[in-house]
């Protein structure tokens, strides 16, 4: 026969194997049976002070809820997301290639701070790069913390000190030459673009989204509301900028505008909703039949820059030089459509030619100045 002992909270009874087992009533009304059994009554009795304890103080997590795969919680967590494509693509690829296959087995209530240690070294052994890594790491700690937030677990186990950093690796910067020498060898519907991408810092999405209707001549400025994102299966969506802060109005280089009214009036349709770029065959513009049009790897290299400039890397000539006219951090943030001030950071930072420019101006007018520090010219 079974030894059953009422108490005040939950219940204990001495199972025929001669463990014990310990259950007790949820908040919500349900029966809880405690994950083990016990080899004594007390420890029984203990595990039951714990969960009422839990119960009394609001930190009880419900046992059910802890035992969802996170294989099943993060395909939820993504789908249930608001994401650009692109973002959702790229979240759907490091779930399915370096976080399920080695947790998705594993309750989400399961995963502890050794746990996910030994994940993420044994991605970098395998020759994930640490940035990679911070990337896929950041993910799981966003989905962790979302299963902290529902009652499934009582803290995050992503508590790794340093993990979710990145290593910013220097990219290529061009000279204002060179981005003139690029946009000189590019065939002609393609120069605009090229100046745009290094003199106003929008992104390839926003420049390839740009209508007539977004760019006023004769103010010299060109508004920004619209991206186009590029999937992984080559489909195009187009979409809101990547953040509040990418909407926004950015002031054209007087230099460039030239430039500009005769690329509207060449290679631009008269209709206000007219795409100002498109393909040399009159279709969207993609990375792939610009980098085929303008045989890019080759023609930077004619001009002086590395294999591996992207078009990207254009933003930091406009960028850098911004920051070297003076721009502050929260004008730099504007122009580049960031809504933190790492990125606009960055360029402040590089900015170090202008800062030795200072110092030696000092040095200079502290030596005319001489030993007595008398009046300075």
């Amino acid at each position: 026969m079974i030894a059953k002992r009422k108490r005040r909270f939950g219940t204990i009874r001495e199972l025929p194997s001669g463990r014990w087992q310990a259950r007790y009533r949820g908040p919500d009304g349900l029966m809880r049976s405690a994950p083990h059994t016990f080899p004594r009554r007390r420890d029984a009795e203990q595990w039951l002070t714990v969960a009422e304890s839990e119960m009394l103080r609001g930190d009880w997590i419900d046992p059910w809820l802890s035992e969802v795969t996170l294989g099943d919680f993060g395909r939820r967590w993504i789908k249930e997301r608001t994401l650009k494509p692109r973002t959702r693509d790229d979240y759907e690829g490091m779930f399915r290639n370096y976080v399920e296959p080695h947790l998705g087995s594993l309750a989400v209530g399961d995963i502890g701070t050794a746990t996910v240690r030994q994940w993420r070294t044994r991605l970098l052994d395998d020759g994930m790069s640490g940035n990679r890594a911070a990337k896929v790491y950041r993910l799981l700690r966003a989905i962790l913390y979302t299963a902290v937030d529902d009652g499934m677990i009582k803290r995050n186990p992503c508590r790794i000190k340093g993990a979710d950093k990145e290593t910013e690796h220097a990219r290529p910067v061009a000279t204002v030459q060179q981005v003139y020498a690029l946009a000189d060898a590019v065939p002609p519907r393609f120069r605009v673009l090229v100046l745009l991408g290094a003199f106003t810092s929008l992104r390839w999405g926003e420049l390839v989204n740009v209508r007539r209707v977004n760019i006023d001549s004769n103010t010299g400025v060109v508004e920004v509301s619209d991206t186009l994102s590029e999937r992984d299966d080559g489909t195009l969506d187009d979409g809101s900028t990547k953040s509040a802060a990418g909407r926004r109005t950015v002031a054209i280089p007087a230099l460039i505008l030239p430039d500009l009214g005769v690329h509207l009036a060449e290679f631009t349709e008269p209709e206000l909703d007219a795409f100002v770029f498109l393909g040399e065959h009159g279709g969207r513009l993609r990375r792939s039949n610009f980098r085929r049009a303008t045989h890019w790897a080759a023609t930077v290299g004619k001009v002086g820059l590395p294999a591996e400039f992207h078009f990207h890397d254009l933003r930091h000539t406009g960028n850098q030089l911004a920051a070297e006219a003076g721009a502050t951090t929260k004008e730099l943030m504007r122009r580049m459509g960031h809504s933190t001030v790492r990125a606009a950071m960055r360029y402040q930072h590089s900015t170090d030619r202008r800062d030795r420019e200072i110092a030696a101006e000092m040095s200079r007018r502290a030596g005319l100045a001489g030993p007595d520090f008398g009046e300075l010219p």
